[in-house]
């Protein structure tokens, strides 16, 4: 069944409420491994089905999706006991990429942050040894500074989405693909859960 492009995959109007809830994500390691991390969902971009996650450039999943640009982002919800895994391409917008428009979004998505999100980024880098027993340091930040070097967004362009729903026992799955115009147009099935 073809869903009508406007509408996507009704993805948007499920997962509004989802804003700043943490999923999991996961990317192909250097070995060929699954590597799995929880980020925090930041909203779509735009009016389009694209996922928008903060991260830090200097974390491990960068370089896993220079390797490989595919991810795939998963939410469950106890209550309602419904999964959603959604799959696509992964675009890393840091503050290197050439293309201003992209840079305009990562300024915009900075700015979106709060202070204290923002300040993590100035933190010593992730996941590497602490070289000292002192106290943390306290990092302070002008609230009208620029977004900082670590500072990256990533932007995941679905193209399937597989949603379980435990309590109805129904899964469905989207996939989507371009159309004669280049208009991506969102197919759904019913499949066994």
């Amino acid at each position: 069944m073809e869903t009508a492009p406007s509408q996507s995959f009704g993805l948007q109007l499920q997962l509004q409420a989802l804003f700043f809830f943490p999923a999991c994500v996961a990317t192909v390691g250097s070995s060929g491994r699954p590597s799995n991390r929880t980020v925090v969902f930041r909203g779509f971009q735009g009016d389009s089905d694209k996922i928008q996650i903060h991260t830090d450039g200097r974390t491990r999943k960068i370089e896993e999706l220079k390797h490989c640009p595919f991810a795939e982002i998963c939410w469950y919800f106890t209550d309602s006991w419904e999964q959603f895994r959604i799959n696509g391409r992964v675009d890393v917008i840091d503050g290197l990429n050439p293309d201003p428009v992209k840079l305009q979004e990562r300024e915009n998505a900075w700015f979106a942050s709060s202070l204290k999100s923002r300040l993590q980024y100035l933190s010593p880098n992730p996941g590497l040894p602490c070289v000292t027993e002192e106290p943390a340091q306290v990092f302070s930040l002008d609230p009208s500074t620029a977004p900082v070097a670590a500072f990256c967004l990533l932007i995941l362009d679905p193209d399937q989405v597989d949603y379980l729903n435990l309590k109805n026992n129904e899964r469905l799955t989207f996939i989507s693909s371009q159309n004669v115009d280049g208009v991506k147009c969102w197919y759904s099935e019913t499949i066994n859960p």
